[in-house]
């Protein structure tokens, strides 16, 4: 690029940036689109746009703005975190979720562990995988062996809140051994069903039954099972509420109130924007057995 053509862009950029400032969109993205004409191998036209778009509420094309910018600028943390961030506004946790999981590598890549276990584990909020556990237990290790400055210990409480792993300043009671009784017969039958259906492509049946085997499960005290059946669940129906209410349950069962009324508070967004009365019946019925008191999610149910 020549100096004229750089100044050029520079001075396209600054009427982008003091339009935007003014509340005059329009103009903004006038200016930044003469910007990425001059520019198009930069980033920056492309992320001012999608900020400026999400400012008009354009949601959809803010996501189409941040891909291009992604696509010049594939680590650049302002857009991969902006990008998941419009996701999570429209209501799309699972997406949100593998947005999230994009970033988090690229701060893993640069040494960013804190950083990188904090978006791993607000991409485990959003959306259960046995992936994404395994990788914030493997943050949470790393950062244990590694320099405890103040950043790193506070990744570390936060991702031991989710995981309720044994934090070793404030170690926890004894508990008893997990169950190993069998799988119940009805649960094991159901699983095998929900396998079948899966196999032949019926999709929506094969959520049913693993949410089925999931309350199954739980119903018989096997709370580790039901959770890997709701796992199951996760990767056909992801945004599912009944599912995320039932994990919901299964949290509250292992004591994880924290984490149970976070997902019951995204739940809530979600079902508020999809207009899901059933879901909020569902949701609102758990809030009034476990979390009547709290301002947050009764405010949901009035």
């Amino acid at each position: 690029m020549s100096d004229a053509v750089y100044e050029r862009y520079k001075e396209a950029l600054r009427r982008g940036h003091v339009a935007a400032e003014r509340g005059r969109f329009d103009a903004a993205l006038v200016a930044y689109a003469n910007a990425a004409g001059l520019a198009p191998d930069r980033a920056l036209p492309h992320l001012s746009m999608a900020a400026t778009l999400r400012r008009m509420g354009r949601n959809e094309d803010a996501l189409a703005a941040y891909a291009v910018a992604i696509e010049r600028a594939p680590r650049d943390t302002t857009a991969l975190t902006a990008r998941a961030e419009t996701f999570l506004e429209m209501g799309r946790p699972a997406e949100a979720a593998d947005a999230f999981d994009r970033l988090a590598e690229v701060q893993e890549a640069a040494g960013r562990l804190p950083d990188a276990c904090d978006t791993t584990r607000r991409a485990l909020e959003l959306a259960e995988s046995r992936a994404r556990r395994r990788h914030i237990e493997r943050l949470v290790r790393e950062l244990r062996d590694g320099p405890q400055d103040e950043a790193a210990v506070g990744a570390l409480e936060r991702a031991v809140g989710v995981l309720r792993l044994a934090a070793p300043a404030a170690p926890e009671e004894p508990k008893a051994a997990p169950s190993q009784e069998p799988v119940p017969d009805d649960a094991a039958a159901v699983l095998a069903q929900a396998e079948d259906s899966l196999g032949s492509g019926d999709n929506a049946r094969a959520r049913d039954l693993f949410v089925r085997a999931a309350i199954a499960q739980r119903s018989a005290g096997h709370t580790d099972a039901a959770m890997d059946a709701c796992y199951l669940a996760l990767a056909v129906a992801p945004g599912d509420p009944e599912l995320h209410v039932v994990m919901a349950e299964l949290y509250i069962d292992r004591g994880w109130h924290a984490v149970a009324a976070e997902k019951l508070l995204l739940l809530g967004r979600l079902v508020e924007l999809t207009g899901d009365v059933a879901g909020r019946d569902r949701l609102c019925r758990v809030v009034a057995r476990s979390f009547a008191d709290d301002p947050r999610l009764a405010a949901i149910c009035i």
